[in-house]
């Protein structure tokens, strides 16, 4: 079996033009689409082949040259096989636990997932004030995923504010072209302390936080609120349509702590359409129907987490504690379950 023969599978409807091979016993062979389907060599029986029974000419005679200088090269990448549907960008930014059982003690990993037919030239960079520094650089192919670094919880305050950045191409194919992609990300360190955050995915074993790079082609966008923004928030309510909320408030025992999670993604399905004063005034509107619920149970306490990011929706919830509830005390709620992204509130 070679290169250029058309075979049959044996098993199963379907054959084609025999590409290259995989190791000993896998052939690649492209489809009438145009797809690379890997296919065990046992499995084929050849149909048509090429006649490579040739004579061959006398070598002819060999004239020394001087060297010419050339062009670096770069390097071949072995092609891959690709998969049905995968012509469309989907790329994820994934955090992994090595110890899930020990979420506040356990090291993580960090993976780029390429689920797509194209290979990607990417940088990992995290943010140091108005300065970026590198983390990761290189290729990652096809329909795979990628460990970018490992890291422990001391390295969390570096993650605040990450970016990826990649190129999609094919080797030695044609394809479509995508634009180069430029996406920055918030990242909530407070979620590395709760167990609920790492959810089952269809690209990892064990539990991960998985963040949107690009999906289905489009590429993801993050929510940043400005001070002005902030100000307009806070002194002019706007009546706004608002998509129906999740539940949020966990009903206590007794006088249990209740725990708010005000994440505009905790509260909103979906946020398209609003703008950022509108997201931060649904926020506030959360804060105040369960301060307005208790504020009369002495002795409550309620944590409001709000994560760190820019410090915007913490800012606009102290404020609205300093002027409208001074009969409450508050305090920044245990940095061991919360880090620095949660508020506690105790009603007098």
């Amino acid at each position: 079996m070679k290169i250029g023969d058309k075979v049959r599978f044996l098993s199963e409807k379907g054959g084609g033009i025999v590409t290259g091979f995989q190791g000993k016993d896998t052939v690649l062979v492209e489809d009438e689409d145009g797809f690379d389907i890997p296919m065990p060599a046992r499995e084929c029986v050849v149909i048509e082949t090429d006649d490579y029974n040739l004579k061959r000419k006398a070598a002819p005679k060999v004239v020394v040259e001087e060297p010419k200088p050339t062009k670096a090269e770069i390097p071949s990448i072995p092609r891959q096989a690709e998969v049905k549907g995968g012509d469309t960008l989907n790329v994820f930014l994934a955090f992994v636990p090595e110890d899930v059982k020990q979420i506040s003690t356990t090291p993580f990993e960090a993976y780029l997932v390429n689920d797509s037919n194209y290979y990607l030239y990417y940088t990992y960079l995290s943010a140091e004030g108005k300065a970026w520094k590198m983390r990761s650089h290189g290729v990652v192919e096809p329909n795979m995923k990628f460990m970018l670094e490992e890291f422990e919880k001391s390295a969390l305050n570096e993650l605040e504010h990450v970016a990826i950045q990649f190129m999609a191409f094919k080797d030695k194919k044609s394809f479509a072209l995508k634009p180069a992609v430029s996406v920055e990300l918030r990242i909530d360190t407070v979620k590395f302390y709760k167990y609920h955050t790492f959810k089952e995915t269809d690209f990892f074993e064990d539990p991960a936080l998985m963040y949107d790079i690009v999906r289905n082609d489009i590429p993801a966008k993050q929510v940043f609120v400005s001070a002005e923004e902030i100000q307009n928030a806070l002194f002019e309510k706007k009546n706004v349509d608002k998509p129906q909320s999740q539940p949020i408030v966990k009903k206590p025992k007794g006088n249990a702590i209740i725990e708010v999670d005000l994440h505009i993604d905790e509260l909103l399905d979906d946020t398209r359409g609003m703008s950022n004063a509108e997201m931060l005034n649904y926020q506030l509107d959360k804060f105040r129907d369960v301060m307005e619920k208790y504020k009369n149970k002495r002795e409550q306490k309620i944590v409001f987490i709000h994560g760190k990011g820019d410090g915007v929706l913490r800012k606009a919830v102290l404020d609205e504690l300093k002027r409208k509830y001074s009969n409450c005390r508050f305090q920044d709620a245990s940095f061991q379950e919360y880090g620095f992204g949660a508020t506690m509130v105790i009603i007098k």
